[in-house]
């Protein structure tokens, strides 16, 4: 039996006006408006796949596109942006009670005998106009100082991955809520009509350290429509499951099936006014489009042989970080609006000498070829590139300490951030930590801070955005007050 006739049929007629008499009159308008938005929608031109909200972007935009470089698992900041020469004279001795304060530890170096201090094994240097410290690790993206903006006091709720994974992206430790991508896809929409307005990249990589597992949360819409979902693009065989028609199948029959599925589906909503059912139309007609953009997206034949050269030996590779940043340059160009790369194996409690060396061999290039690949051909201007990770590492070693090799544990206190073009101030530093690098001695940055930051770098009053759920008016930077960082904004 159909259960929607099974509970009709079940209702006796008191529990029928008692739950829904008083609210016909705000079906009827609903039926109403819904017959009209599907009327718009269908008169719409086709320019306006992806359409803003109405009043957005709220303010002036710098960026018109974001690239989200997420280093998963944790990168240190004492090894690859805050400088710390002084911790040389306190190798092997404990951090001081003074210093660590009593703060939460993890389950993984709370019962340690001793937190014997680990200085960076890696000498710094001094790059750009702005002489800005920057780890031998990272020489490629060094080349780029004067275009970053560095965030040092960046700090979150959450101590272990998930929860600070999924508070990095939604601004929440609980799952079900939207994701940066998904906001800013829904907030202002995208310019591409043939590829989503919010693409997820997930490369693999050569550390052997622990690899935290990516949860489909960290690019979900959560409460928002489904349609701005991030669209993940698989690492090795088709880049989107089940795109190609089957054997047999032309694209003139596929044509004419979508059309009869929407004039079905324009049949349904005209019938109940549902939302999702436009969501389902509207996720046909991309998938249809994504048969022929998506193969001449990823083919690189047309990419000259100094800018394939530039993002490294990798960049053939798919699935390669290299392959993925060359594909953020050439989505952001077609106009959608969010990319996002997930880089995993930088949870590195033991070894990490050897692991975080492996960890900028597949990234730092890259990155520094992006950078530099998006200014020659003026994008950097309106493209705003994030990296960062869910939390720091501390100073004092997990495991053995030894003069070649260390671990070090999650560290929420305080970790680095930086941005690059997109309106930031380039050269310019925020925040100030002491001098272990375990407290923020200067201008905290909460994540959500800098939430707040991207939000208005692409014109958005992060106040503004807000969608209706669980009775609250819910926005990706939460209740509490956070305000963006201007002083790193141009």
């Amino acid at each position: 039996m159909n259960p929607f006739h099974e509970h009709d049929l079940l209702l006796s007629r008191r529990q029928f006006f008692g739950h829904s008499g008083l609210r016909l009159g705000g079906l009827g308008l609903a039926y109403l408006m819904g017959r009209d938005a599907f009327s718009m929608a269908q008169a719409a031109p086709s320019s306006l796949v992806h359409p803003p909200l109405p009043g957005l972007p709220h303010l002036p935009a710098k960026a018109k596109a974001v690239i989200y470089l997420h280093m998963n698992g944790g990168p240190s900041q004492l090894d690859t942006w805050d400088y710390k020469p002084g911790l040389g004279e306190w190798f092997d001795k404990d951090i001081p009670p003074s210093v660590q304060g009593g703060q939460r530890l993890t389950g993984m170096t709370s019962k340690q005998a001793r937190f014997p201090v680990a200085p960076s094994l890696f000498q710094f240097s001094r790059h750009g106009e702005c002489g800005r410290w920057v780890s031998e690790l990272l020489p490629h993206t060094a080349k780029h100082a004067d275009d970053i903006a560095l965030v040092k006091t960046v700090h979150t709720n959450a101590i272990n991955h998930d929860p600070a994974c999924t508070f990095v992206m939604t601004g929440r430790e609980v799952p079900g809520y939207a994701s940066l991508g998904a906001w800013l896809a829904y907030g202002l929409g995208s310019e591409s009509n043939d590829l989503p307005a919010f693409v997820v990249l997930t490369p693999n990589w050569k550390s052997k350290a622990a690899a935290q597992a990516l949860f489909t949360r960290m690019w979900s819409s959560g409460f928002l429509p489904g349609q701005y979902n991030g669209v993940a693009l698989r690492s090795a065989g088709d880049p989107v499951l089940y795109l190609k028609n089957p054997d047999g199948v032309s694209a003139t029959q596929r044509r004419a099936q979508l059309d009869i599925l929407a004039e079905m589906n324009a049949h349904c909503f005209a019938r109940l006014g549902d939302p999702e059912i436009q969501n389902r139309i509207s996720q046909y007609e991309m998938a249809f489009r994504m048969q022929s953009s998506v193969p001449e997206l990823t083919d690189l034949s047309g990419e000259s042989k100094a800018t394939l050269d530039s993002y490294g030996p990798d960049v053939l590779q798919p699935g390669t970080f290299a392959a993925s940043a060359i594909l953020a340059r050439r989505l952001v160009e077609r106009g959608v609006r969010v990319v996002q790369i997930l880089h995993r194996g930088w949870d590195q409690h033991g070894n990490l000498p050897s692991d975080i060396r492996l960890q900028c061999q597949d990234t730092d290039q890259p990155i520094g070829a992006l950078l530099a690949d998006l200014k020659q051909r003026g994008l950097l201007e309106s493209t705003l590139v994030v990296w960062g990770g869910e939390f720091g590492r501390t100073v004092y070693s997990q495991g053995t300490l030894t003069k070649t090799n260390y671990g070090r544990d999650h560290h929420p206190r305080n970790f680095c951030m930086w941005l690059a073009g997109g309106g930031v101030k380039g050269g310019v530093s925020y925040g100030e930590t002491d001098d272990f690098s375990y407290n923020v001695a200067e201008d905290p940055a909460h994540l959500n801070d800098v939430n707040a930051t991207l939000l208005r770098l692409c014109g958005i009053d992060h106040e503004r955005l807000t969608f209706k759920f669980q009775g609250l008016d819910a926005r990706l930077t939460g209740v509490e007050p956070q305000r963006p960082i201007r002083q790193i904004m141009g």
